[in-house]
């Protein structure tokens, strides 16, 4: 993405037009960034923060409740701490695909005993590009920096000698005594500072749009309505569900299977909502995440001397930092007990109280609360208190899988390849419409267990191939070579496949529910579309 200043190059700028930029970065990415930023500096104003995970959040909370800033540019799994921590938007600095290959064709150059190392999530796509070209590559995942650098002691041990990742990996690879290969290239930071000018751009327009009446909702979150895409009915209802639940200061409950955009859906009801004022905040947290003494002062902050470690000066919690605006809990079903009873009394008292504190801190914030588990199940379990359930679901939302959405399965996954080729630098081929067309019963007839998450991810892998050969042609076979899960998910389907003797044919689940097309479409784990086509496809013309 380009981005076109309003005055030339050449002409004075007066400094408090430019957007307000800071790049937050510790390790070897800090001078990737400085070099970059020589080149963006006559288009905004950009300060460089050499800190990292919770003394960045600390420190930006603070800076920003006296300073303005537009955008945080950071990356990898300090850009994913930071997000939802603070106020403004976060772009985060990606690695291209390309960014990937040229790091491993580095590491081939020292030794062929080579692992990638990522935060959170390994590389689908790779285990592919590894098979093609013949390349041994060991991937693992970290979420700590005890998990990385237990890994990477792991590593050693298996006699791994080159180590590709982002800085904080690079740097405990050669603490060890190995060989550090870093990631990033300057052309994906430079991406990342065209985002964070149009993002500021677009920051500036919705706030000067506010300070002339009513409009929508300050640069807070980047996710409104617009972003749930899909035509289909079921996405037309919840787009109009999220508008009418945007009116009321209920607490919601979204239901929805993993990859599903609950934290997309909740984003937007916050946006939507009728307090459009650029300074509230959104603030995310994942219950499932974090361990419960570490959730504990998360939330609820802690006061100095509460316990081992506790920060000089005390900390306040997300309660605080999202007062004013929406507090986003998704997992709930995972949070322990003890801290539901916690989370109950804040809720009815709208007060928190600090770990180790002794003065309640009033807080005026909407609680949405996320689940993928049957939370009803797990209160009659005893797993999750019944009055903290009644009290998170005054307002329910069950979002629809992928797999209900036939509609929406083709144009998500043009939308999410195109916009992978583009990251990789790819134009889309002139064709690539009419080939996903060609595509669709394949795509349509699996189970997507995923979700619209497993299609993004799916078409990321997708735009790899299709960047490095050019001129391949996106058919069925090609996107079952790359992606066999497809052709599995249609195989062991049996609403997919011919009726076998020893199964109901789908007239016979049709005729048990009589006649009832939801309800047979339930039974079978299919669409009420693609039990129609199935049906169809039985009936002799």
């Amino acid at each position: 993405m380009s981005y076109a200043p309003r005055k030339s190059a050449g002409s004075p700028a007066d400094s408090a037009d430019k957007p307000v930029i800071w790049t937050v970065s510790v390790s070897r990415l800090s001078d990737l960034f400085r070099d970059i930023t020589l080149e963006y500096d006559h288009l905004a104003s950009i300060e460089p923060l050499h800190l990292g995970f919770d003394e960045a959040a600390r420190s930006l909370r603070e800076r920003l409740a006296t300073e303005h800033c537009d955008v945080v540019i950071a990356a990898g799994s300090n850009a994913a701490y930071l997000k939802g921590r603070i106020s403004v938007p976060v772009v985060v600095a990606k690695a291209s695909g390309f960014d990937v290959m040229q790091a491993l064709a580095r590491a081939r150059r020292v030794s062929t005993r080579i692992a990638v190392i990522t935060y959170q999530e390994s590389l689908r796509e790779l285990a592919e590009f590894a098979d093609t070209f013949g390349i041994d590559i060991v991937q693992r995942t970290y979420v700590t920096e005890e998990d990385a650098r237990a890994g990477i002691n792991e590593l050693k041990a298996a006699g791994i000698e080159v180590i590709v990742g982002a800085g904080l990996i690079t740097d405990l690879a050669e603490e060890a005594g190995l060989t550090g290969v870093f990631l990033y290239s300057a052309a994906s930071i430079r991406q990342a500072f065209d985002d964070a000018l149009e993002t500021a751009r677009l920051t500036r327009l919705e706030a000067g749009r506010a300070r002339r009446g009513p409009a929508p909702e300050g640069r807070r979150v980047r996710r409104g309505l617009n972003d749930l895409r899909g035509e289909s009915g079921a996405m037309e209802r919840l787009r109009q569900t999220v508008l009418l639940y945007a009116r009321s200061p209920a607490t919601v409950l979204i239901q929805g299977e993993t990859g599903s955009g609950k934290e997309l859906v909740a984003q937007a009801i916050h946006r939507e909502g009728p307090h459009r004022a650029a300074n509230r905040p959104f603030v995310a947290v994942n219950c499932g995440a974090i361990a419960e003494s570490l959730l504990e002062s998360e939330l609820f902050g802690h006061e100095e001397g509460a316990f081992t470690g506790a920060r000089r000066g005390g900390h306040a919690g997300l309660f605080e930092a999202a007062n004013g605006g929406t507090l986003f809990l998704d997992e709930i079903g995972e949070m322990p007990l003890a801290l539901q009873t916690r989370l109950l009394r804040v809720l009815e008292e709208r007060e928190v109280m600090r770990v180790g504190g002794t003065r309640p801190v009033p807080i005026e914030v909407r609680v949405i609360s996320a689940t993928h588990c049957d939370l009803e199940a797990r209160v009659r379990e005893g797993r999750f208190r019944a009055d903290l359930f009644y009290r998170l679901a005054v307002l329910r939302l069950a979002l629809p899988p992928l797999r209900e959405r036939d509609a929406d399965i083709v144009p998500l996954a043009e939308w999410s390849l195109k916009h992978a080729l583009a990251a990789l630098g790819a134009r889309p081929h002139p064709n690539l419409h009419a080939e996903l067309r060609a595509c669709a019963s394949l795509l349509e007839a699996y189970a997507w267990p995923g979700n619209v998450r497993e299609l993004r991810n799916l078409m990321e892998r997708l735009a790899l191939f299709l960047a490095a050969e050019p001129l391949q042609a996106l058919t069925p076979s090609f996107l079952v070579s790359i992606a066999p899960e497809l052709a599995k998910g249609s195989a062991d389907d049996p609403a997919l496949s011919s009726p076998r003797p020893d199964t109901e044919s789908l007239a016979d689940v049709l005729a048990r529910f009589g006649g009832q097309r939801d309800a047979a479409a339930r039974h079978l784990g299919i669409s009420r579309t693609t039990l129609w086509r199935r049906l169809k496809s039985e009936t002799p013309s």
